[in-house]
């Protein structure tokens, strides 16, 4: 075998800066990576790291004039030039330079550029976890590489994911997007396993692998961590994981158990204080069913007089919030401080008008006390709730309760709020008569909605009342009509999840809260107080009360088909919408609930048919949850809670009706 040629590398040497020109063969024109004012920085922090490759300028004789041109490393020339303009760099000082003389600058340009090979992102982030280990913080790391120390805790938590997912991810079978999800959780573990189980699957989009990692968790959003505190929590011991690269809301707590034994201690400890007040009885829980004050009578207390500092304090608080509205009434805009100052004293007089309430003692003998959570995750303490069986048997209940309280099931907080309820047959894919503890459930929903719709509409509550007593006075039934008008609020006899808080049952709560506090605690004053309210009010009030009569729930033991027809008469009349009213499909509403057919049916109905295509091939539960996702926002109903198409009446009377008349 022949010998071959040894190969001579270009000299180099240090040239003087003031002897350097940019040559006009560099092949880079277009401004990519690193700024020039960012490379200055880091050639005036670790100085110049990387030679430039020069050629001898030549006369028109072909000798040289003792200048170089630059056609590899442009950007480290200019960056050195704007340290020239600065003063940071003498203008005579030696430049390390390689001097090439064969072939073509320009060839010498792109040859450069595209030999180069560019950094794994993942080369990156241990070149960081290097750093940090030799000691560096996060923002001295930051600062050398000219990013945030966001960006520096983003990166080195990416590098402390799982081995094994790192190496998928330097062979390209990880994207950035997914490495970024697992990160989510430091357990190693965990994320092999969701990976392994990935393996397989479709569905490897990165939402969906946050999704399994945080399966078991607690959100910081939900009330009960609101109420203990994420601090107090993780004092406690509790791990809340936290993701760097999405809004997470405050991460997932790890621990439900221990967050449900910091619940109830903090609530135990309210409970003791209130217990001294001399109650009979305290019911305690982190939230209590819909309707759980059923049958019972509300106590009407009166709030504590102010003490004359603090009367005197609400007054000057008064005369200076009527002062500054009155300044700035017509004014386009309203400085900063003043609406801060107005939004301090309104916080300030709600507090005034907020005072407790204080009770007969013989009452508060008799009566207990809820202690619960809201739905912001605030003490809730309802005082003043007398039981059935706690009334003085000589005297009759008085006529108030029926405004005093929203009659509905009486549910034990102890037991769980739903049933079981079996799940379809995987195997049958057919459109199948939704279930019948579904439609009660929906229909529940509806209910709860068109009791809140019915108060906006008096004049239709008016007419619907009207009706049930004509049906009473001429057929001698009101079987045909959705309101039992009784004066009595028919009960749920079924409690779907979470149906306390909907906006619904708030409102309902809140509007009757206030008119309870517009009515006298005798009921031998109640009409007098009623002919005192102008023709509004008592119309308001005549529409609250219809409205808590509302009955359209379907269940299949009842027949009262021609009742819940009225009630479809009565969504159309209020131009009642579920989703306006809050409802939305998840998988607890209504996905986890029916056929994987009528799943995909509603995918298909509110997004198209592409979009069922993506979720067609999951198991049942995978897929109730994507399509909650798919569904989010999309206002989509199932045919039972949409507006009903009512068909038009005869033109001719009943014939019962004619009989009547005649």
């Amino acid at each position: 075998m022949a010998n071959l040629a040894k190969i001579t590398l270009s000299t180099s040497r240090d040239i003087p800066f003031n002897k350097l020109v940019l040559s006009q063969a560099n092949v880079r024109r277009i401004k990519a990576g690193v700024s020039i004012e960012e490379l200055a920085e880091d050639i005036a922090l670790r100085t110049l790291l990387q030679s430039l490759t020069v050629r001898p300028v030549l006369d028109g004789d072909g000798n040289e004039t003792g200048l170089f041109e630059v056609p590899v490393g442009g950007r480290r020339y200019r960056a050195l030039e704007m340290l020239v303009k600065q003063k940071r760099l003498a203008r005579t000082a030696p430049v390390p330079c390689v001097i090439r003389t064969d072939g073509l600058a320009a060839e010498d340009s792109l040859a450069e550029n595209l030999e180069r090979a560019p950094l794994h992102p993942l080369d990156q982030f241990r070149a960081f976890q290097t750093l940090r280990e030799a000691g560096l913080g996060d923002e001295d790391i930051a600062a050398r590489f000219f990013v945030t120390p966001v960006v520096v805790k983003q990166r080195l938590r990416l590098v402390a994911v799982s081995p094994k997912l790192l190496d998928l991810y330097a062979e390209d079978q990880l994207t950035l997007d997914q490495l970024m999800a697992f990160s989510v959780t430091t357990d190693h573990a965990r994320q092999e396993q969701v990976w392994d189980s990935l393996v397989r699957a479709y569905n490897r989009e990165p939402y969906y692998i946050r999704k399994l990692l945080t399966e078991g968790t607690v959100r910081a959003a939900d009330k009960r961590v609101r109420f203990v505190g994420i601090e107090a929590f993780e004092a406690a011991g509790g791990v809340v994981q936290r993701d760097l690269f999405e809004p997470d809301g405050g991460g997932w707590l790890q621990d439900p158990a221990l967050l449900d034994r910091l619940v109830a201690e903090k609530l135990a400890a309210v409970a003791e204080t209130v217990r001294a007040e001399g109650w009979k009885w305290i019911e305690v829980a982190s939230d209590f069913p819909y309707g759980h004050t059923a049958r019972m009578r509300r106590l009407i207390g009166t709030p504590i007089p102010l003490t004359e500092a603090d009367q005197a304090e609400r007054d000057q608080l008064q005369a200076e919030y009527d002062s500054l509205i009155e300044a700035h009434a017509g004014a386009d805009a309203v400085p900063e401080e003043i609406e801060r100052r107005v939004e301090e004293i309104g916080i300030a007089l709600a507090a005034f008008d907020d005072r407790p309430l204080s009770f007969d003692p013989a009452e508060i003998l008799r009566a207990g006390v809820f202690v619960s959570i809201d739905a912001e995750g605030d003490l809730r303490v309802d005082r003043g709730y007398v039981r059935p069986e706690d009334e003085r048997s000589a005297e009759p209940l008085p006529s108030v309760e029926a405004v005093a309280t929203i009659p509905v099931a009486t549910v034990d907080a102890t037991t769980p709020q739903v049933d079981p309820v079996a799940e379809p047959p995987e195997e049958d894919e057919g459109l199948k008569p939704l279930p019948d503890r579904l439609v009660a459930e929906l229909t529940a929903h509806r209910t709860l909605a068109l009791r809140d719709a019915l108060v906006r509409a008096p004049d239709v509550a008016f007419l619907a009342v009207l009706h049930v007593l004509c049906l009473q006075a001429f057929y001698r039934s009101g079987a045909d009509s959705a309101l039992d008008i009784t004066a009595h609020s028919p009960a749920f006899t079924v409690q779907p999840p979470g149906l306390a808080d909907t906006a619904p049952a708030k409102a309902i709560n809140a509007r009757h809260q206030t008119w309870l506090g517009q009515l006298p605690a005798d009921p031998a004053d109640l009409w007098d107080t009623l002919t005192g309210f102008d023709g509004d009010s008592q119309g308001a009030l005549f529409a609250h009360c219809a409205a808590l009569t509302v009955n359209a729930v379907r269940e299949p033991w009842t027949r009262r088909g021609r009742a819940l027809d009225h009630a479809d008469r009565l969504a159309r009349a209020v131009e009642l919408d579920m989703a306006a009213a809050g409802w939305v499909p998840t998988v607890d509403t209504y996905l986890g609930r029916v056929t994987k057919a009528r799943i995909l049916d509603a995918v298909c109905e509110a997004k198209g048919a592409e979009a069922a295509q993506l979720i067609d091939h999951l198991k049942k539960p995978d897929m109730a949850r994507e399509a909650e996702r798919l569904l989010a926002g999309s206002g989509w109903l199932p045919d039972i809670l949409r507006a009903p198409e009512i068909e038009s009446e005869p033109e001719s009377a009943p014939d019962d009706l004619a009989q009547v008349a005649a």
